[in-house]
């Protein structure tokens, strides 16, 4: 349960899945199989998880692909998703981590969001925008390594 060798949980998401057991189980005390398709309650789990990240994988690619969209036109968007570099992709993956460790580390990445976006509304709009599209340009081209 979340990060203490404590029995009570201490994380949101345990708390979360606390409280959605307590509303959908008729028998709390009773353990139930993971929902799957197979008797194996570990191939269950892994089926669920694969479904659950290509969900939210799909579903966060779409929405940056429509925010970019509107914008700059739906190939441009297109290409500036899906050819970011590794790197790109692993920073991403970690902040995300960071902040849905614990409340320290939700605080110092929204704390670095809003003093980037405090960074860059302190230039002229014009440099701040010109300096995100350049960028965007470059990740949209296919040999690019942003």
């Amino acid at each position: 349960m979340g990060f203490s060798s404590k029995k009570k949980p201490n994380h949101i998401t345990d708390r979360a899945a606390d409280a959605l057991e307590k509303a959908t189980d008729s028998n709390p005390a009773q353990d139930d199989p993971v929902p799957g398709p197979s008797s194996n309650p570990s191939t269950n789990l892994i089926i669920n998880d694969i479904l659950l990240r290509s969900v939210g994988r799909l579903s966060r690619l779409t929405v940056e692909k429509m925010v970019l969209g509107r914008q700059y036109g739906s190939q441009f968007a297109k290409d500036a998703v899906e050819n970011r570099s590794i790197v790109h992709t692993l920073a991403a993956y970690g902040v995300t981590k960071v902040a849905t460790k614990s409340v320290p580390g939700a605080i110092a990445v929204s704390s670095a969001l809003a003093l980037k976006v405090l960074f860059d509304r302190s230039q002229s709009r014009r440099k701040a925008r010109r300096s995100g599209q350049k960028v965007l340009r470059k990740q949209s081209q296919e040999d690019s390594a942003v």
